[in-house]
């Protein structure tokens, strides 16, 4: 099983949560201003079935007024004007932008036919009734093109009332969109948080038992063997792991290797004592001899030279066998 790192882990979850943070972040804004313009898109709209239904007013009420002012009027129908091209092509200074789906679009197109229709109607309608005052036309010319008016306002409001429900639906469905995406981001923040803590409890619990082991380590009698460790874990731990395994084998080794030179360094030892006492046994025997005396003597320096260097030999053993339980006992606490 190829293992992780704990860095990368935690890299990659922590990269993770503030990407997707920032990105719920950032598209809830982008989203909420979208429907803030919406909210002012569906207002226009519906400001122009009111704009309509203004002018109508206003035509009825020029027809029956002596007063002729067509200042109310003008500014009624520049506004709609106005209105319906920013609803078309946007406006950059209101931050609106262009239609956004094509089935509005076609509405919108209806929308401008019936409307240059209904200009058009109000154009002859200030004309004619211009022409009334010098007495030019007739009355029921004039209630022709108020009529006309009339039923073109009413195709008008129809189609706007269209227009208005496209457009608050357009934006019931983005904020369901926003609703949900926002769901959706939480549900993943939350898969995210529950997958970095049953992470970080495996790192945990890795980690504790690795401390245990260091606890027992440092309760190894000097006599005994280093058990090696042996953690299936994240791969810094098991590097660790295997580090501290070569160093405990290294150590084992030369434990063994010290006690067995240790103990055939006493049994030469023993040996040469032995065979130092048969030499005397000898020498008591041969005493009158002055020549193999002499020769026993020096074979006897020979042997007392042998056994004080094996002796060495075994004092710089032991020493460096007490350095190794030096070592291990130096960990202990105290």
């Amino acid at each position: 099983m190829k293992l992780t790192k704990i860095s990368t882990k935690i890299k990659l979850i922590g990269a993770s949560l503030i990407f997707l943070i920032l990105s719920l972040i950032a598209i809830t804004i982008y989203l909420n201003e979208n429907n803030t313009k919406d909210a002012l898109i569906v207002n226009i709209a519906g400001k122009e079935r009111m704009l309509s239904q203004k002018i109508a007013k206003n035509i009825f009420y020029l027809q029956y007024s002596k007063d002729i002012d067509f200042v109310e009027l003008d500014s009624a129908t520049e506004e709609f004007k106005y209105n319906l091209d920013t609803l078309k092509f946007g406006n950059k200074l209101m931050g609106i932008s262009p239609v956004p789906t094509n089935d509005i679009a076609r509405q919108l197109s209806d929308i401008t036919l019936l409307w240059r229709c209904f200009y058009r109607n109000v154009q002859e309608f200030k004309k004619t009734l211009l022409k009334r005052e010098d007495n030019e036309q007739t009355e029921d010319d004039l209630e022709l093109r108020v009529s006309n008016i009339y039923n073109t306002n009413n195709e008008l409001l129809e189609e706007i009332d269209n227009l208005v429900t496209m457009y608050t639906l357009h934006t019931e469905q983005k904020t369901d969109f926003i609703q949900k995406f926002q769901y959706g981001g939480a549900f993943v923040l939350f898969l995210l948080i529950t997958y970095s803590l049953v992470h970080l409890k495996i790192i945990e619990a890795h980690v504790k038992e690795f401390m245990e082991y260091s606890k027992k380590l440092t309760k190894v009698d000097k006599n005994d063997k280093i058990e090696l460790i042996n953690i299936q874990a994240e791969s810094e731990i098991v590097e660790v792991s295997d580090n501290m395994n070569c160093f405990i084998n290294k150590i084992n080794d030369a434990m063994d290797y010290s006690n067995e030179a240790i103990e055939q360094s006493r049994r030469a030892s023993t040996a040469l004592e032995d065979i130092t006492d048969e030499f005397d046994d000898i020498l008591n025997d041969i005493a009158n001899s002055a020549e193999i005396s002499k020769q026993l003597n020096i074979s006897e320096d020979i042997v007392i030279e042998s056994t004080e260097e094996l002796i060495n030999s075994t004092k710089k053993l032991q020493h460096l066998k007490n350095k190794l339980d030096t070592l291990l006992t130096q960990c202990k606490p105290v």
